[in-house]
């Protein structure tokens, strides 16, 4: 009767103590796993406009993108009628730090659209001109999707784009991040007509046929080249009056 006192005591004791060490490890890499997802998106945003800097920002190391990112780019947060949101603002709507890094697009492409936080980065080239970054975000063949799309100073010339995926299949879809090929043919594409419409870019299967609008499918991926086309005309409609506002 002792005896299993003594294990039922010690076992519970036990399982109190890997509890307590369990939860303080993920209390203290918490922090570690934010920073870290932040230093991410930042490679990101600049690989967006990786031929504006003149680098090659896979071979950066972290402290390196760090400093780029902190001289050169401005962060935003916009709403959807194109209205700068201070951090302030955010910080009251639940962002801690209220900068645009800081902005889940998950939670806010649950929104109803006029209620969504949107991050914008600002970038100046050699000559001063200012180049925007947009985030995109959207649902590939088995999950997100999502990616920045970097403008000219116009609102409507692209000037990079930068994709990533969470489990697009190896040699397909992931080619969308994998292959440099795939995010090069977005430069110098336009994403409003002529007639000053928003029309975004269609990933055509069979190749591009509009030069200025198409760019070529990812091969044998087509439920993930939709997803990458779908992505682009909602998360640019996003910013519509932001783009018309300041075009």
């Amino acid at each position: 009767m002792n005896s299993s006192k003594y294990i039922i005591g010690f076992t519970a004791l036990l399982t109190a103590f890997v509890a307590l060490v369990l939860s303080l490890m993920y209390t203290g890499l918490k922090e570690k796993h934010k920073q870290n997802e932040l230093l991410f998106e930042k490679r990101a945003v600049l690989g967006a406009i990786q031929d504006k800097l003149g680098e090659d920002v896979a071979s950066l190391n972290d402290a390196k993108i760090i400093d780029i990112f902190t001289k050169n780019v401005n962060q935003s947060v916009l709403d959807t009628k194109g209205n700068i949101v201070s951090e302030e603002e955010m910080i009251k709507n639940g962002y801690k730090g209220g900068k645009a890094e800081n902005i889940d697009m998950k939670v806010e492409m649950r929104k109803p659209k006029d209620k969504r936080f949107l991050p914008l980065y600002t970038f100046k080239d050699k000559s001063g001109k200012s180049i925007y970054i947009l985030r995109l975000f959207g649902k590939g063949l088995w999950d997100e999707i999502s990616g920045y799309l970097a403008l000219d100073s116009d609102k409507n010339t692209i000037v990079g784009a930068s994709f990533d995926h969470k489990g697009e299949t190896p040699g397909m879809g992931a080619e969308m991040k994998d292959n440099p090929k795939f995010p090069a043919q977005f430069k110098g594409k336009k994403i409003f007509d002529n007639s000053g419409k928003l029309v975004s870019i269609n990933v055509r299967k069979g190749g591009a046929v509009d030069k200025e609008h198409d760019v070529d499918a990812i091969s044998g991926a087509t439920l993930t080249s939709d997803g990458i086309t779908d992505m682009l005309k909602t998360s640019l409609e996003n910013y519509y009056e932001f783009l018309k506002k300041t075009k």
